[in-house]
């Protein structure tokens, strides 16, 4: 059975919507998952995608997916990449999916001229821990993740935008 990886294509937007459902049910978030194959088709297959995919195969099938995005360090003078999610179906784990994904980032990233190659993981996910523990990551624990969304992120930038009129 042979792993291939290639990039997303405009048939894709199912499959990756699939994936990313699964994606949400693993990480007991099914109700935050709000992306369609439309927003999927526009945001990162279409003309300006505003983030890239990989697909994984396996014996022409797909098992498993990879979003990633190029963002900018100041300190560095460089863009990075960043992987917002990694996935491979249930039935394909532990078969080197992941890890061919991963590489496949990773030769991106080198690619690119990218010095660093950063992602999330969950603090509950001991598999994935492991895994990146595996592959020579680092966890970064003097950095905290913040995020603003919905009602604050709006009320937020109307606050600016008064002050500013």
């Amino acid at each position: 059975m042979t792993i291939t990886i290639r990039p997303a294509v405009h048939g894709d937007a199912a499959t990756i919507v699939h994936f990313i459902t699964e994606l949400a049910i693993y990480e007991r978030a099914e109700h935050e998952m709000k992306a369609d194959e439309a927003m999927i088709q526009s945001t990162l297959l279409g003309d300006s995608p505003h983030a890239h995919a990989l697909i994984a195969l396996q014996d022409d099938q797909p098992i498993g997916l990879a979003v990633y995005f190029f963002n900018y360090s100041t300190w560095l003078g460089h863009r990075g990449l960043y992987v917002e999610d990694v996935f491979v179906t249930e039935r394909a784990r532990g078969q080197g999916a992941g890890l061919t994904l991963m590489q496949a980032l990773a030769a991106i990233a080198v690619d690119n001229n990218c010095p660093r190659f950063d992602w999330q993981v969950l603090d509950w996910n001991q598999p994935a821990i492991d895994f990146d523990d595996a592959i020579g990551a680092k966890p970064r624990k003097e950095w905290l993740s913040y995020r603003l969304e919905g009602d604050a992120l709006k009320q937020f930038a109307r606050a600016g935008a008064s002050d500013h009129d």
